[in-house]
């Protein structure tokens, strides 16, 4: 971000580096008081798409950092509990960007990992992410430290995604098949392979993340989104509108809840997911070969979700992480 949103930039570093949330909010309110988020607010208007994420990138950064990610800008009661002109900028974002929940994983990860190199050729995200050094655009660490506990479970997570295309696209592929098709099997199969996989690469992402810096303060950030269900890697929510396991709560209301800090378009992908991956579905309640094959994949979905969760315990808790041989018997 360039001119007047160099400030955004500088307020997200220090807020997330901040010692705690106290001291950040004091930054915000003394940003406020100086008329920069006002000002900011006037331009949102103004912004690119692409430059219109990377400011939800920042403003969501600040809001996890204060303690404000559950709140919901636009609730009059809002302003009594956090500042009122970042609020307002908060606010026009979020309508800008057509997504009024993006104070989650898939903003404060998935938009906050670029390549340290700039490739020669142009290439598709998830192929940067899977061949090339990815660095923070913000950090929650300070600057010349090693990146702590929360900077690596994000990136961990990025990496998660851009492995996860292949299961993106066998979810594309599973949709319409029929329980009887002979494509149905191997597609199930092959999701199972994926699952593996993504969980043998989150295993070890986990030693390094155990070897990096424990910090209580970015604990309590990861803390404050888990308990708001905003940890949710959405290769997990693709894989769940094939399968229909693995989630944490059921029915219509848990997917509405699960997915609501991804951006419109995706919610709307996987809600046609889910209309034509329910002949698959059915499997749940057959027998045969395919039936025992979308169980097994089901039985992976859990055992991925299990893996993941151990990453988040492991950077929230620093003082009561599980140890190596733990996380894997958990996992």
């Amino acid at each position: 971000m360039t001119g007047t949103w160099e400030r955004l930039s500088e307020l997200a570093g220090a807020a997330a580096t901040a010692p705690d949330a106290e001291t950040a909010r004091d930054l915000v309110a003394r940003a406020g008081r100086n008329g920069e988020l006002t000002a900011l607010r006037q331009r949102v208007s103004r912004l690119s798409p692409r430059t219109a994420d990377a400011a939800s990138l920042r403003v969501a950064v600040i809001a996890a950092a204060c303690g404000w990610s559950a709140l919901d800008p636009a609730a009059p009661a809002s302003p009594r509990t956090a500042d009122a002109a970042f609020l307002a900028l908060w606010s026009a974002v979020a309508h800008r960007v057509d997504h009024q929940q993006f104070v989650a994983l898939p903003t404060l990860a998935l938009l906050n990992w670029a390549p340290e190199r700039k490739p020669r050729r142009r290439l598709p995200i998830d192929q940067l992410a899977r061949t090339e050094a990815l660095v923070p655009v913000v950090r929650w660490s300070p600057e010349g430290e090693p990146l702590g506990r929360l900077d690596r479970l994000m990136l961990a997570t990025t990496r998660l995604e851009a492995h996860g295309i292949w299961l993106l696209r066998l979810a594309g592929t599973l949709a319409g098949c029929a329980p009887g098709d002979a494509s149905t099997g191997t597609a199930l199969r092959r999701l199972i392979r994926i699952q593996h996989a993504l969980r043998a690469q989150l295993r070890s992402e986990a030693a390094e993340l155990r070897a990096a810096p424990a910090s209580a303060r970015q604990g309590a950030v990861l803390g404050a989104l888990a308990e708001q269900g905003a940890l949710e890697p959405p290769v997990f929510l693709a894989a769940d509108a094939v399968l229909g396991a693995g989630g944490r709560r059921s029915g219509e209301s848990g997917r509405h809840l699960l997915r609501r800090h991804l951006p419109v378009a995706q919610r709307a992908w996987l809600t046609v997911l889910d209309r034509h991956c329910a002949p698959v579905r059915t499997l749940a309640h057959r027998g045969g070969p395919d039936a025992a094959v979308y169980r097994e994949a089901q039985e992976a979905l859990i055992a991925l979700r299990r893996t993941y969760a151990g990453l988040v315990h492991c950077a929230a808790h620093p003082g009561g992480f599980p140890d190596a041989g733990r996380l894997n018997a958990v996992a």
